[in-house]
């Protein structure tokens, strides 16, 4: 072979490297930047199917296409053409509240489906190089809540009634989460106290139709008789046309709600369901004093006045939505107006695993859908008392110290669950995340049989009760006593903002700490360490009736049952320090009659008193503030003022000297 033969290869040989050398580092550049665009993993992803952010140009682009699989943007035909796309659609409505939902960028979120047999990573990251395409995400599986349940005797049902309670539903006796009594035979160690206080809270208010709840769930059974009379119906779908859209909000037949995994009507008898839904809506609003049934936290009194259900069905026949289906789903709720939302529902443990995991630096489908909830429309409010919408979830029931993902996140209320003991369940998670506990119940075991009667009662499909446990029965309360504080505002012509209502949940609480030493056996036959969940329980355990008397603006001090107790107003007052002297202030007789309170005095600034009768009653106390104390204890030149407190008196409670309750579990 000639010299000039060699040098010519030896050329071409240099070229040939150049050339891969330079494609190498433009493949490695273009993966690392496609890297940056993903949102999540594919861990418990949703197969054939990818949810893509695009920039503004694109999104607008694809509003205006006529076809589901052709965009008119080249980049994303050509990718729908080689993993033969079935799809691209936008993963919200805008033909509802189109100019809200274009201010958190609501309009550039879109699906795009394809077969099952295509690989999603791959598919991932053909999208990520998309220069259009500015995040990628998987569509991560709801989990659905493990649920077992019992139905209610109905020979049970009868033996049941009592003359004390304030409406006439036969099992209202047996939701010792509303009021408990400390029964005998109820549970180990039963506490009287351990529950959510709602008697007292009733006469305040049991609800309002215009405040509106948002169940995402399984299906709820609408037909039900015990909560049918509270769901909120769409009266153009009502009376309109099968299989039509009656009133142009992009949903067909979403009389009662709308099930977001088949995309049709809300369902709950598909193979797989469990009724879990039925059993968290008759919780937060079945209907009150109908003479059947069990009594809803915010069920009305029985004159059509309960708070009103709608179903967001993310959970049907046994398969769960996706995270872009659960984002519109909550979406849904609020464009039907919803200001609570209840999720007892999340993602599967380690699938995120903190806050900013969890915002990925990049908001993720879901977060968006979540701030468009909680975001306060002036041109379009859900209700005129509520500035925004409330988040509630479920903490889990993995028994880990973290809450699950989405409920650990600091923007929303995770709930924890209490047993009829006043203290944690074996099954609840605790600790970071975890903001305000309430009854969630348990079962116990005793010789050879499992024993459920300690486990919060509800509705169940086809007009069934039953009991049942978990941090799935827990969140409803706060769902429901969350709907009774909107009620209760909207009657007094208060207005509140969001921030408002999250701090008033969260500090209305009855201490649990006190009681968190030793130890406490376990359901399964195991030991818990009690010490364990100090301050990890949330800021202690939700009072309904404080939840009132602070959106009243009223201070609380309880009183235990039956105990003199000394009661130093200056604890409860301004900042405390404040000179008080009390005066002899006339307690009402029918205070007096109520609380069966005794053995009165005024000493300083310091009441002493005995309440005999469990209950709660409006007081206004009459005292001198300020001024200079000479001989004899006397206060000079101060002034004569009144304030309005509300006492609360029960069994096992303790004056909290006005400290009132710490902020704990993550809150922000």
């Amino acid at each position: 072979m000639n010299r000039t033969k060699l040098l010519l290869l030896a050329l071409v040989g240099m070229f040939a490297a150049s050339c891969a050398t330079d494609t190498v580092d433009q493949v490695v550049t273009a993966e690392s930047i496609a890297a940056k665009k993903f949102v999540n993993t594919s861990d418990s992803a949703v197969a054939g199917e990818l949810i893509i952010f695009v920039d503004e140009a694109t999104a607008e682009q694809l509003m205006m296409a006529e076809c589901a699989t052709r965009s008119g943007v080249s980049e994303l035909d050509a990718f729908a053409l080689e993993v033969g796309a079935k799809e691209i659609k936008p993963v919200f409505n805008l033909k509802v509240n189109a100019k809200s939902k274009r201010e958190l960028d609501m309009h550039r979120w879109y699906t795009v489906s394809f077969s099952d047999d295509v690989k999603l990573d791959d598919a991932a990251q053909r999208l990520a190089k998309c220069d259009v395409v500015e995040r990628v995400q998987f569509s991560t599986q709801i989990v659905a809540p493990k649920f077992e349940v019992t139905e209610v005797d109905p020979a049970e049902i009868a033996q049941t009634r009592a003359d004390d309670c304030p409406f006439d539903d036969p099992m209202l006796p047996l939701q010792w989460h509303y009021r408990n009594l400390g029964q005998e035979g109820l549970f180990p160690g039963v506490k009287a106290g351990a529950d959510i206080n709602l008697f007292p809270a009733w006469e305040q208010t049991a609800g309002r139709p215009d405040v509106i709840v948002a169940v995402l769930d399984e299906g709820v059974c609408y037909t039900h008789e015990d909560l049918k009379d509270n769901m909120l119906a769409n009266e153009a779908e009502l009376n309109g046309t099968d299989g039509v859209d009656d009133d142009g909000n992009g949903y067909v037949d979403d009389i009662y709600g709308f099930n977001f995994v088949k995309n049709g009507r809300v369902t709950w008898t598909r193979n797989g369901d469990s009724g879990h839904g039925t059993h968290v809506a008759g919780t937060v609003a079945a209907v009150n004093n109908n003479g059947i049934g069990v009594s809803g936290v915010a069920g009305g009194t029985g004159n059509g006045d309960g708070v009103r259900l709608i179903s967001c069905q993310i959970i049907s026949g046994g398969e769960a939505a996706g995270v872009n289906a659960t984002a519109a789903a909550v979406e849904y709720a609020k464009d039907r107006g919803a200001c609570v939302l209840q999720n007892s529902w999340g993602f599967q443990a380690g699938v995120i695993s903190n806050d900013n995991h969890f915002e990925s630096g990049q908001t993720g489908v879901e977060k968006t859908a979540f701030e468009y909830f909680m975001k306060h429309d002036v041109e379009h409010p859900r209700h005129p008392n509520l500035e925004g919408g409330i988040v509630i979830f479920a903490a889990g029931n993995d028994g880990k110290a973290v809450a699950g993902y989405p409920a650990a996140y600091n923007k929303y209320i995770a709930v924890t669950a209490i047993a009829p003991d006043g203290l944690p369940t074996y099954y609840t998670c605790y600790d970071r995340g975890c903001n305000v506990a309430a009854p969630g119940g348990e079962y116990f075991v005793k010789g050879s049989s499992s024993i459920d009667s300690g486990c919060v009662v509800s509705t169940l499909p086809d007009n069934k009760y039953g009991r049942s446990q978990g941090t799935s029965m827990a969140c409803p309360h706060v769902s429901g006593i969350a709907a009774l504080a909107v009620s209760y505002a909207a009657d007094h012509g208060i207005v509140l903002s969001l921030a408002e209502l999250q701090d008033i949940i969260l500090t209305s609480v009855n201490d649990i700490n006190a009681s968190l030493t030793g130890t406490k056996a376990r359901f399964d036959g195991g030991v818990m360490n009690l010490n364990g969940f100090r301050a990890k329980m949330g800021t202690g355990i939700v009072d309904a009736y404080r939840v009132m008397m602070a959106v009243r603006g009223t201070t609380c001090i309880p009183i235990p049952l039956g105990e003199q107790v000394i009661l130093d107003i200056n604890n409860f007052i301004g900042d405390r320090n404040l000179q008080v002297k009390m005066l002899e202030s006339a307690i009402g007789e029918d205070v007096r009659e109520k609380l069966g309170i005794t053995d009165v005095k005024f000493m300083g600034s310091k009441l002493l008193l005995t309440c005999t009768k469990p209950g709660s009653a409006l007081v206004t106390l009459r005292y001198v503030a300020g001024g200079s104390t000479v001989g004899g204890g006397q206060i000079t030149g101060g002034m004569e003022a009144q304030q309005e407190f509300a006492f609360i008196v029960r069994e096992g409670v303790k004056v909290d000297g006005g400290t009132g309750a710490p902020i704990a579990g993550g809150w922000l």
